[in-house]
């Protein structure tokens, strides 16, 4: 027998629903946060070579600044993402782009290098915010039968975002190229600040969006017992009245965890599966991401001479490999359903691991030929479309799936900012480790990184709740 409506939880009502005009207006205003963070992510990677002869870094400095947002992002998430859970989805998300603002038209006026990287730092800060806050507002708004899609959905544009990014690179350099083709020192000392500026116009574009609609998750609410204020988000999002009362949605015996629990027994295996996977996998992603057009200039362009000739041709192949991490997140969006969290997270990092030792495999060439830059290019095809299509979409829906509301946030930070810290690892040693010991082999290391990932992914698996 059917309970009647006004008994139902929202929980229920939820599931029930069609995606309804608000839950795409949700969904929407998160992707724009994650748009930001994937156009960041690698527009800073073309702007670094201009930034290194404008403000004369060492390698040092250039590690720094393509860290400087990394560790950032790891005290956004470590420190955001519990406040998050304390003040609300909604107010974190207006702190969040304000601060994305900000920092980001500080990074596009840095005058030195010092002020430069305190920006990149904010930035960061806004980023790491960004992880906790956004799977948890899209989990607790969707029916539970589109939950993996839309949460990966949204996920999706941080690879448009950083097509996006490509596409700017490609557009600045060339306009340089054409009004001063005989100097390269505007270029030198404007065409990063124009590469950034973008973003800041982007930041604006989706703060102006985020004032224009505003809500709560209604599950935060009940989560508090709140129920009035349950009772309005709810009927707003759903497009139809509702009353939530502790008959419909009695109080939950998780509702009262804190901080600390993520580490109790109850809790630990999940701590577990949310965070060393995603931090083993970010190594390889944000060592080989950020430094992608790096990378292929050394692999496939070492002949080019010419700065901007340079930069333009592997800004130009980045945007291409780049189609291929969107690929790879509309095939996770496909699949993840059908195959499982666990399963496409295992079968992805087994594919990151394949794409590395690809890469590793150009070497064997010592010309920057064709058939060089063929194994190139397979190889970063390889391993952008299984990375998106596995552990770079399925660690990040995890991380808001395994968690009870009360801690949602809270776990899913942690987890965020333990991934950061392999990022760290791996944008900082990178450099430092490619200088000493080369490409491939270094490579060749990180596809061993991978393939630990896939092994403590299949020995965890039991703590996912959805395979």
């Amino acid at each position: 027998m059917v309970a009647p409506p006004q008994l139902r939880s929202f929980e229920q009502q939820l599931d029930e629903s069609n995606l309804t005009r608000v839950m795409w207006l949700l969904w929407g205003l998160s992707a724009g946060l994650i748009v930001l963070d994937g156009f960041d992510f690698f527009i800073i990677g073309v702007a670094l070579p201009f930034l290194q002869r404008d403000f004369n870094l060492g390698s040092a400095e250039i590690g720094a600044v393509a860290v400087a947002a990394i560790v950032g992002s790891l005290l956004g998430s470590l420190t955001l993402g519990p406040l998050t859970d304390r003040i609300g989805r909604q107010r974190m998300l207006l702190v969040d782009v304000a601060l994305f603002v900000i920092a980001t038209a500080g990074t596009a006026f840095a005058w030195n290098a010092i002020s430069l990287l305190g920006f990149r730092f904010l930035v960061g800060v806004a980023i790491g915010a960004d992880y906790p806050i956004s799977v948890s507002y899209i989990t607790e708004n969707v029916p539970a039968r589109l939950r993996g899609r839309m949460v990966i959905g949204a996920f999706t544009f941080q690879a448009v975002g950083a097509l996006l990014g490509a596409l700017t690179g490609i557009g600045i350099i060339a306009a340089f190229q054409a009004f001063y083709p005989d100097v390269v020192q505007p270029a030198v000392q404007y065409a990063w600040r124009g590469m950034l500026g973008v973003g800041l116009i982007l930041a604006i574009g989706v703060g102006i969006l985020r004032l224009n609609f505003l809500l709560e998750s209604p599950r935060y609410y009940l989560a508090r017992g709140d129920y009035e204020a349950a009772s309005k988000a709810a009927s707003t999002l759903l497009e139809t009245p509702i009353v939530l009362t502790p008959e419909t949605d009695p109080p939950e015996t998780e509702s009262s965890l804190s901080y600390r629990d993520l580490f109790s027994v109850a809790y630990r295996g999940r701590t577990l599966l949310a965070s060393i996977p995603w931090f083993l996998q970010d190594i390889a992603t944000y060592g080989i991401g950020i430094f992608t057009p790096t990378i292929i200039a050394a692999l496939a362009y070492a002949d080019r001479t010419d700065l901007l000739n340079r930069e333009l041709a592997s800004a130009k192949g980045s945007a291409i490999v780049d189609l291929f991490l969107i690929a790879g997140f509309l095939i996770a969006v496909v699949c993840v359903e059908r195959v499982g969290r666990i399963r496409l997270q295992i079968l992805g990092f087994v594919g990151m691991a394949i794409g590395l030792l690809i890469l590793a495999g150009s070497g064997w060439s010592s010309s920057a030929s064709a058939w060089n830059t063929a194994i190139v290019f397979l190889g970063f095809f390889v391993f952008n479309l299984t990375m998106n299509a596995g552990p770079n979409s399925t660690t990040f829906l995890l991380s808001g799936e395994v968690f009870p509301t009360s801690i949602r946030a809270s776990g899913a930070g942690f987890a965020a900012a333990v991934a950061k810290a392999g990022a760290v690892l791996g944008t900082f040693g990178l450099p430092i480790l490619q200088t000493s010991i080369g490409v491939m082999p270094l490579l060749v290391g990180l596809a061993g990184v991978c393939l630990l990932a896939a092994v403590l992914t299949f020995v965890l698996r039991d703590d996912g709740r959805r395979d």
